[in-house]
């Protein structure tokens, strides 16, 4: 049986990587993330180019052959468990009503961090 090759794609990262309360260590977890190790406890929320809103995804679905050749456009947060990981989007949904007026989270993040958000 054949290996299957990636493209090697890289995940690119916020450049102010939200973090939620309870993960530990998330440098590990970055590159964990990168070499598509297991991590089951791990929730990313990433940007989702081609619906452009944020997405929760569980980290082992990232594992997967089609995330390894087709990473999300951006991830903006990490989380421990999936209720954090929407703790983590609304303490997002917050700094962007506060700083805009507007709840529009992706014309929020893409506004601090254009490069990452480029398709």
């Amino acid at each position: 049986m054949k290996k299957r090759l990636y493209k090697g794609i890289h995940m690119k990262f916020y450049k102010n990587l939200y973090i939620g309360d309870t993960v530990k260590k998330p440098e590990k977890a970055i590159k964990k993330l990168k070499r598509h190790k297991m991590q089951p406890s791990l929730y990313v929320i990433a940007y989702d180019a081609e619906t452009d809103r944020l997405a929760v995804y569980h980290s082992l679905m990232l594992s997967q052959w089609y995330y390894k050749e087709n990473p999300p456009g951006c991830i903006v947060g990490l989380a421990n468990g999936r209720e954090e990981a929407f703790d983590v989007i609304e303490q997002i949904a917050r700094e962007s009503f506060a700083a805009t007026g507007q709840a529009q989270l992706v014309t929020y993040l893409s506004g601090m961090d254009p490069e990452n958000f480029q398709s």
